[in-house]
């Protein structure tokens, strides 16, 4: 079966926001992750992770840098279709204040 990369989207400043307004239960919300996991247990190819400082690497040097990128897993189903459908009532967006769920299929490397 294919594998799909999914990036979890959000910002530090909503996440901020949220947790002074008291709109997140951060137990509630991993129990949610929790039960959403479980549920999907079988697709899970790499439970992934939160994502922590970034750096960029270019040309020009290394340099810090910000990007929206808050957490991956990588997933096996059998369309891209049916991997991005798997996260449409995810915690992130249920108990969390997540923006997006990207998902990307991982191809093979060409010549490898």
């Amino acid at each position: 079966m294919p594998k799909f990369l999914a990036i979890y989207t959000g910002t530090a400043s909503a996440s901020e926001k949220a947790q002074a307004e008291g709109r997140v239960d951060e137990a509630a919300g991993m129990k949610a992750w929790g039960d959403w996991m479980m549920k999907n247990d079988k697709y899970i190819l790499d439970a992934g992770g939160p994502l922590g400082r970034t750096l960029k690497v270019s040309p020009a040097g290394i340099t810090e840098t910000t990007n929206t990128a808050a957490a991956y897993i990588i997933v096996d189903a059998p369309t891209l279709e049916d991997a991005a459908e798997m996260f449409r009532d995810h915690a992130h967006f249920t108990h969390f204040p997540g923006e997006a769920v990207e998902v990307m299929p991982i191809l093979d490397m060409p010549g490898m």
